[in-house]
């Protein structure tokens, strides 16, 4: 489903909306609604050069959005995926061109060619000077006579508009432009295709490949590729694109989200794009944005400019469109010294065979838990249980040769201080409590059972929970109070805890607390399980 209200009116509907909310911008639509849908400045000098580009709908923000100073005159709007016709093109030209004439910018796809292309010949049968730029960035396919235009458009777009804001003649921002699209190249790989509003998705990505070479229109890629993550996708895009581009001493790179690719993974994409060994290379960055979409599809395209001082320049100067990335320098992450105070002098390293194996016991207990804890945790929480766990896990495990074995007090502190640097969470900094507070009690002479009953007190003091609220402590609790009498005891009353959260109707405590009770009906509390199953996990070993 989709938030529409039928196909016929969206796009409209869309334009509509971006104009009531661009208040101050300087924007109005033609009239001549449904057939002509053409977004302009009203605050072009129609002296100057004006420069018209457009196409189908669906790659918001493209190219709307990008109608305004230093980039676009007027943006021509077709259907989803579908160009505008002849008549709504010739009425944007004619609408922005003054004597200073008109470029037109056109994505190489046959219907745009036609339509943007039979419109200028129109206004310039009726006197008005028209120069056309087609933009076929695509490497994906290199043998193809006429590559696909996709993201690489926007740097056309910014390049034509900095040379027309600064009052340049026709002929020179045309050919600026013309340069650019001729050196620009793109690449594109996605995880799924696109969902057509009143169609739907067509899942033609299996899990575990990606297309790569795709289109912005939903067409399949040029390869289906097996997916390696984020690193591997992004060094073959990068290598492929640095073989296909002009050989330069500096680049331009626009990391372009294609619809659905969340900020997070677009982050990580330019860390490992900027940090590889062709970084070095790429002074200015675009981005990471979403410019030239493909609706809701999972992917991500990277467009390479050699820089020239005059293409430096032009990516630099202002705009005001109402979507426009800053254009940036590639600098190297800045490390500021943590504070004194979180210098802390570590522990001696001390051996204790059999505490190192019970430790080393519980952590491959819980890493093999981390898909059941996740698919539990996505049916009451956010999914990340499992992950958690065995993040924390993995480093605790690793940490284990250089932690205080032989002192059980300073294995506590040691723990706990673990916990609290690598489990994210509440949950990481309540157990962190529960091992400071053990670690206190044990310097104080406690055993080791009366030390972890002393965390549990004040995981539950500073937590706020509370045996019967649905969260780990119902567990937990029970199997501390039978440990004195051996772990197989201990976990059964575990299981038998974390067994009785599926019937409780509702958390009083935890993230839980804000999920109706009809979604925690029969679902164990993620957290008891998690204590359920290390349990039973070290005493089946």
């Amino acid at each position: 489903m989709q938030f529409v209200n039928g196909t016929e009116s969206l796009v409209v509907d869309a334009i509509d909306g971006l104009l009531r909310s661009s208040g101050g911008a300087n924007l109005a639509r033609l009239d001549g609604y449904p057939g002509i849908k053409v977004v302009l400045r009203t605050d072009h000098r129609r002296g100057r050069v004006a420069i018209v580009a457009g196409g189908g709908s669906g790659h918001e923000p493209a190219h709307a959005s990008f109608v305004g100073k230093g980039m676009l005159t007027a943006a021509v709007c077709g259907e989803v995926f579908a160009s505008p016709s002849v008549d709504a093109v010739f009425a944007a030209i004619m609408a922005v061109t003054g004597k200073g004439g008109c470029l037109v910018i056109i994505k190489n796809y046959t219907g745009d060619r036609l339509n943007f292309g039979l419109a200028a010949e129109r206004a310039r049968a009726l006197g008005r000077k028209v120069e056309v730029v087609i933009v076929k960035d695509d490497i994906a396919m290199p043998d193809v006579l006429q590559p696909r235009g996709i993201a690489g458009v926007a740097i056309v777009e910014k390049v034509a508009g900095h040379y027309a804001e600064l009052g340049a003649n026709l002929k020179t921002v045309a050919a600026m432009a013309r340069k650019a699209a001729d050196h620009v190249v793109s690449l594109g790989i996605s995880l799924s295709s696109c969902t057509l509003p009143g169609i739907g998705r067509e899942d033609r990505v299996p899990r575990g490949k990606a297309e790569l070479g795709l289109g912005i229109h939903g067409e399949p890629g040029s390869e289906l590729v097996t997916f390696e993550g984020a690193r591997q996708t992004a060094l073959v895009l990068l290598d492929r694109l640095f073989a296909a581009a002009r050989p330069a001493r500096s680049y331009a790179l626009l990391l372009n989200n294609l619809g659905s690719t969340t900020a997070l993974e677009m982050n990580l994409l330019t860390n490992e794009v900027l940090a590889s060994r062709r970084g070095a290379r790429i002074k200015l960055v675009l981005g990471p944005a979403t410019l030239v979409s493909s609706l809701d599809m999972h992917g991500f395209s990277l467009s390479l400019l050699p820089l020239t001082p005059e293409f430096e320049k032009a990516l630099l100067s202002p705009a005001s469109p109402l979507v426009w990335p800053r254009v940036r320098s590639h600098v190297r992450p800045r490390l500021v010294k943590l504070p004194r105070e979180l210098k802390r002098k570590p522990l001696r390293a001390s051996r204790n065979p059999a505490l190192s194996a019970v430790v080393s016991r519980a952590c491959d207990v819980l890493i093999a838990a981390e898909g059941k804890l996740n698919a539990l945790d996505a049916k009451v929480g956010d999914g990340d249980t499992g992950s958690t766990v065995a993040t924390a896990a993995r480093h605790l495990q690793a940490a284990l040769p250089l932690m205080p074995l032989a002192r059980l007090d300073r294995f506590f502190a040691a723990t706990s201080e673990a916990l609290s640097r690598s489990m994210g969470g509440s949950s990481g900094v309540l157990l962190a409590i529960f091992f400071a507070a053990a670690s206190q009690s044990a310097s104080d002479g406690a055993s080791w059972q009366d030390s972890l009953a002393a965390g549990l007190v004040a995981m539950m003091a500073h937590g706020g929970a509370r045996p019967g609220d649905r969260t780990m402590v119902d567990a937990l609790a029970p199997a501390l109070g039978a440990l004195p009498t051996g772990l197989a005891k201990a976990a059964t009353a575990a299981r038998a805890g974390a067994d009785a959260t599926a019937r409780m109707q509702a958390a009083r405590a935890g993230r839980s607390s804000h999920v109706p009770a009809s979604h925690l009906k029969g679902v164990p509390d993620p957290g008891a399980e998690a204590i359920a199953l290390l349990l039973e996990g070290l005493a089946r070993g």
